[in-house]
């Protein structure tokens, strides 16, 4: 965190920095048009968010080949209780969801490149719903394999705090 100054004592700015790496696509990817990894990640999100933090930067410190990003610090960042939402409003929910991730992405790419890729069939709906009920199952395997190690006492565990 970075507490800066405005007008006077009464007027403080909060800047959170981030250390920014290499993106884990990067080993699979042509190189990136972005000269650092701060920079990229401060484009992507100039691209996917309708409106950016006026105070979004990048710098590198170039003595330890470090890369960092900032934005103003606002924590106003809330969370939907979805374990105690009816099916109705979970359903409503991920729709809203979806939708949102589906506007970011369509900022960020082309939409005619997009659209002629998704076609005119429901292919890519049943895929993503597929796809989505695959994970949710390994999720579940994932969670119960855990708990037996909790239990069976091959993984440590403080309970019940």
């Amino acid at each position: 965190m970075v507490l800066l100054q405005g007008r006077d004592n009464h007027d403080p700015l909060f800047l959170q920095v981030k250390e920014a790496t290499t993106s884990v696509l990067e080993a699979h990817l042509p190189p990136s048009r972005c000269e650092t990894p701060g920079q990229r990640v401060v484009e992507g999100q100039r691209l996917m968010q309708p409106v950016s933090d006026i105070f979004l930067g990048w710098t590198s410190v170039a003595e330890n080949g470090r890369y960092y990003y900032w934005r103003q610090l606002r924590d106003m960042k809330t969370s939907a209780p979805v374990e105690t939402m009816s099916p109705l409003r979970l359903t409503l929910y991920a729709r809203l969801c979806g939708w949102t991730l589906a506007l970011a992405h369509a900022r960020s790419g082309d939409p005619v490149a997009i659209d002629a890729y998704l076609g005119d069939d429901d292919g890519f709906d049943h895929a993503i719903a597929a796809f989505s009920t695959a994970y949710a199952d390994q999720n579940t395997r994932d969670y119960d394999t855990f708990v037996d190690a909790v239990t069976t006492g091959r993984i440590p565990a403080v309970q019940g705090i």
